[in-house]
Parts: structure tokens; C-alpha cells; sequence
């Protein structure tokens, strides 16, 4: 069993910062990527960053310049600093892992159960 567990999230005025930490914990052979999505109200969910296992990053143009994320795949952990936010960046965020739990197993998908960030006026 693989679970994902995020914390970190909250209110902050326009122009503050937060930092989301999620650790994954359970059966974990290999994982190839984390990172981080949000869906705000009546929206989809979409990409906000991902890391690799050799540390090469991907993130949303939305959020390049202002977000961070940096992985520490010896504990499992992801770590997203998010400065400079905006109202529109008010979501509830949910951490993603692809990884395998097993040499045998392929790779999957897993989630956490998300996190709200509020950014207020």
C-alpha cells in the first residue's frame, strides 16, 4: 500500500509565500516522477509541477518564476515553495507520484487526498 501525504497548505494574502510538502510512504520499489497538481472550483485539474527522479523539473507557465519545486527521493518527499501568489492561484492541491511498488510491478499512478490554498485580495 502507497499512501501520499501533503501538508502545507492555507491562507495567505496576494504576494505571500507557502511551501506544500508531500512524503510518500508504504510499498515503494522506484518512482519516476512527483509532483504537484490543483483544481480550483468548477475547473479541471491541471499540471502545476513535476520532478523527475534525475531532477529535471516541469512546470505550468502559469507558475514558472514563482514556484519551485525540489525532490529528495532518498525520503520520498517533494517540496514546492510557492511565492508571489495570486488570487488565481486558489486550488486545493493534490500531490501525484508515478511509482512502481515492486521490481515486477508497473509503474502507477497514486494521489493525496489534496490541500487547500486560499489566496486572498
Amino acid at each position: 500500500q502507497v499512501q501520499l501525504v501533503e501538508s502545507g497548505g492555507g491562507l495567505v494574502q496576494a504576494g505571500g509565500s507557502l511551501r506544500l510538502s508531500c512524503a510518500a510512504s508504504g510499498s515503494i520499489f522506484s518512482i519516476n516522477t512527483m509532483g504537484w497538481y490543483r483544481q480550483a472550483p468548477g475547473k479541471q485539474r491541471e499540471l502545476v509541477a513535476t520532478i523527475t527522479s534525475d531532477g529535471s523539473t516541469n512546470y505550468a507557465a502559469s507558475v514558472k518564476g514563482r514556484f519551485t519545486l525540489s525532490g529528495d527521493y532518498a525520503k520520498n518527499t517533494v517540496v514546492l515553495e510557492m511565492n508571489a501568489l495570486r488570487t488565481e492561484d486558489t486550488a486545493v492541491y493534490y500531490c501525484r507520484a508515478v511509482l512502481s511498488s515492486s521490481r515486477a510491478a508497473i509503474a502507477r499512478v497514486y494521489w493525496g487526498q489534496g490541500t487547500q490554498v486560499t489566496v486572498s485580495s
